[in-house]
């Protein structure tokens, strides 16, 4: 009696701490991340990682700063850093701090660093790190001194880089990545020669000269009709590649309405039709990240649009809802063998006082695709609640354990979220 007793009180025990175990080892939400704040200075709206010392570990690069791995303790300059900034608290009492103005303060500011990106462009073997700054000013990459800690030699790659959500990948399939934005009104990409990384790169129009400008919202690249070749993806359609890019050929418009103009957008097939749809967010500073199936009607391709998050809770199948989805990464964040997407809110794009709900909290999640009887499904899981996404968000395996991390650089510093 007194041995089935004590099993008795025991079996509650057990159970309990075996359902958390399980619940640890599946968890998806904040609990499954740690997050590192390796400044909360705003020096940039976005941050990437790199092997900037040669050592196997991956280093993360934000502002004028890189950060060894695997700790992101050990700081290095690799650019100027003299820029300071007076900012008012809510208190009133003012501080100077180093930077731009951020939500140390009240008060709104622009860094003259959007997006980075790193590669090795002069081919010595080190990594280099490629800068697109303020939109319609210069993008510009920073050689690796090759070790030490001696600044990196600046070089001006294009004079003006438009589009708030540029992007550096192959665009032209040379095994090469390249700028690919608008500029001066005509939409392009920007190449550079290894043999000579140190001079200007080489601009490539792809249309005729439009309304595109600086702050024009909404880009991309991927292939859109599968035929091989990168094509490339704006608000209002998408550019064929033509099958020969000698001379710089006119690309050809296929005309579609993929929102009013987001930031990042993705060629991908969401549903296993083999045929890639559309993914994108609709307003940066507004509200709506969704995916556009491809429809094919007549011969001709259409685009049904499927809400991921809307303006209302309702549109959400777990009432989630954000404002300023101005960053987007497609990344396979749980190995099961589909791509997933992660985003979430740029905190005060526009300052305290600018765009819907400025002041609301910056969200980061991922949401992962599957596929529930041929019905597609994203399913909301939210990585933090403290620091958002700038104008770029990045995932991958930046601590080496081969789980996917993500890094930000926003108005609120720079966040490394580690897979727990």
């Amino acid at each position: 009696m007194g041995r089935l007793m004590n099993r008795t009180l025991f079996l509650p025990l057990l159970l309990p701490l075996a359902a958390l175990a399980q619940s640890a080892a599946t968890d998806t939400g904040k609990a499954a991340w740690e997050r590192k704040q390796l400044t909360p200075h705003f020096w940039a709206e976005g941050a990437n990682f790199g092997d900037f010392n040669k050592d196997g570990k991956m280093d993360v690069v934000y502002g004028p700063y890189w950060w060894e791995g695997p700790d992101f303790t050990k700081r290095h300059t690799y650019a100027d850093d003299a820029k300071t900034s007076k900012i008012k608290k809510a208190d009133g009492a003012e501080e100077t701090v180093p930077g731009f103005k951020g939500a140390l303060g009240t008060e709104n500011d622009y860094s003259k660093n959007f997006l980075a990106y790193t590669h090795d462009f002069n081919a010595d073997g080190w990594t280099d790190i490629v800068i697109l700054g303020f939109p319609g000013e210069q993008s510009y990459w920073y050689e690796n001194p090759k070790g030490g800690e001696d600044k990196w030699t600046r070089n001006v790659a294009l004079d003006v880089t438009d589009n708030e959500s540029p992007h550096f990948t192959d665009i032209t399939g040379d095994g090469q990545p390249e700028i690919v934005c608008s500029s001066k009104g005509f939409l392009g990409y920007a190449s550079f020669d290894p043999k000579s990384a140190g001079a200007p790169w080489t601009w490539h129009n792809i249309s005729p000269k439009g309304g595109w400008q600086k702050f024009t919202h909404g880009m991309g690249v991927g292939d859109v009709n599968g035929d091989g070749r990168m094509d490339f993806i704006e608000a209002n359609g998408w550019w064929e590649q033509p099958a020969s890019l000698a001379g710089d050929p006119v690309w050809k418009l296929h005309e579609a309405k993929f929102g009013p103009g987001g930031a990042q957008m993705f060629a991908y097939d969401v549903n296993g039709d083999k045929k890639n749809d559309i993914i994108t967010s609709l307003e940066a500073h507004g509200y709506g990240v969704a995916w556009f199936e491809r429809t094919d009607e007549g011969g001709a391709p259409g685009w049904t649009k499927h809400i991921i998050v809307g303006k209302k809770p309702e549109e959400n199948p777990q009432g989630i809802v954000f404002t300023q989805p101005h960053a987007l990464d497609l990344a396979d964040m749980d190995g099961d063998g589909l791509k997933d997407l992660v985003t979430g809110k740029r905190f005060w794009a526009h300052g305290p006082g600018g765009d819907a709900d400025p002041n609301g909290t910056p969200v980061l999640y991922w949401f992962k695709l599957s596929r529930e009887g041929g019905a597609v499904k994203w399913t909301g899981n939210l990585i933090d609640d403290a620091s958002g996404v700038g104008t770029q968000v990045v995932a991958g395996d930046i601590n080496g354990d081969k789980k996917p991390d993500v890094v930000v650089g926003n108005k609120r510093g720079a966040f490394l979220l580690l897979r727990r």
